[in-house]
C-alpha cells in the first residue's frame, strides 16, 4: 500500500473538529449555546485567539451563529460543508503574526534604502487610503498599495510577491467572517493613523522606529480582531461543563517550562 504523505493539523483546525464532532453526536444540539471563547480557551488550554479562529471556522462551514452579545449558538446547517477543503486556509492570527515578523524587518530595512521615489509611492497609497470608504474593496486594495510600496523600496521581486499574497489572504472565508464583526470607519482610521507612523520613520530613515511603528500597527490589528464578542457576560454559566472537559481531555498540553535554577552571584543574593 502506497504512503501517504502527511500534514499536521493547524491547532484551531483541531479545536474546529472536537467542536463539530461534539455538535454531530448530539452533545450540543440545534438551538443550544456554546461555552464562552473564555471558558473554551481554559478548558482546552489553548489561547482565545485560536478559539476565535476555531469557531469563524465552523461559522464559516454553516455550523455555528455568532450573535454578538448573546452568545454561540448551533444551527441546522444547510448542508455539511467538507472541513478538508476549508483545512487548507490559513487562520486570520496565524496571517497576521506571520505578517507582524516578516513585515517589520521589512519596514527596519525599508528606512535604510527607501528613495524619493519610494516616499512618493507609499504617500500616494495613504493619500488613496483617505479617499475611500471602508470596509469596501477599494480600501483593501490602497492598503495592500501601501504594504507592497514599502516592500518595494527593497528592490526585491520575491518580498513584494511574498507581502502581497500574505496580504491577499484577507479574502480567505475565514478572514473576512472576523472582519465583518470588527472592521469599521473607526478601525480604519485608527489603522490610518499607524500607517502614517510607519511613513514617517521610513521617510526618517529611522530603521528602529520603521519596525517598531510596523510591529505595533500589525500587532494591533490582531488585537482588533481579538475584541470580545460581547457575549461574556451575557453566557452565564457554561452549559457544557462535562463537554468541554471531554474537549480539554483530548486537547494537546502545552510542555512546562523548565525551571530555572538561580546560581552564582544571583543566588548568593537571595
Amino acid at each position: 500500500m502506497p504512503l501517504e504523505a502527511v500534514e499536521a493539523r493547524r491547532l484551531y483546525r483541531q479545536v474546529a473538529d472536537q467542536l463539530r464532532n461534539l455538535i454531530d453526536s448530539g452533545e450540543y444540539a440545534v438551538g443550544s449555546r456554546l461555552p464562552t471563547e473564555r471558558d473554551l480557551a481554559e478548558q482546552l488550554k489553548v489561547s482565545r485567539p485560536t478559539v476565535r479562529e476555531a469557531l469563524i471556522a465552523l461559522e464559516v462551514e454553516g455550523r455555528l451563529r455568532i450573535r454578538v452579545g448573546s452568545g454561540i449558538y448551533v444551527i441546522e446547517p444547510a448542508a455539511i460543508a467538507a472541513p478538508a477543503a476549508a483545512s487548507v486556509i490559513e487562520g486570520p492570527f496565524e496571517l497576521l503574526r506571520a505578517r507582524e515578523f516578516l513585515e517589520s524587518a521589512i519596514a527596519e530595512q525599508a528606512a535604510r534604502v527607501a528613495t524619493k521615489d519610494d516616499i512618493a509611492r507609499i504617500d500616494a497609497s495613504l493619500l488613496a487610503m483617505e479617499k475611500v470608504e471602508h470596509p469596501g474593496e477599494a480600501s483593501m486594495v490602497h492598503d495592500r498599495a501601501f504594504h507592497v510600496a514599502i516592500a518595494g523600496s527593497l528592490g526585491n521581486a520575491v518580498l513584494v510577491r511574498v507581502v502581497g499574497e500574505l496580504f491577499d489572504q484577507r479574502l480567505n472565508p475565514y478572514f473576512a467572517q472576523l472582519a465583518h464583526y470588527f472592521e469599521n470607519p473607526g478601525t480604519w482610521r485608527t489603522a490610518l493613523d499607524e500607517h502614517r507612523a510607519v511613513r514617517e520613520a521610513i521617510a526618517a530613515h529611522d530603521p528602529q522606529s520603521a519596525r517598531e511603528a510596523m510591529r505595533t500597527h500589525l500587532a494591533r490589528s490582531q488585537e482588533r480582531f481579538a475584541q470580545n464578542f460581547g457575549a461574556e457576560n451575557a453566557a452565564g454559566p457554561s452549559p457544557g461543563g462535562s463537554r468541554t472537559a471531554r474537549l480539554a481531555a483530548k486537547s494537546p498540553k502545552p510542555k512546562p517550562a523548565p525551571e530555572k535554577r538561580a546560581t552564582g552571584r544571583s543566588a548568593r543574593r537571595r
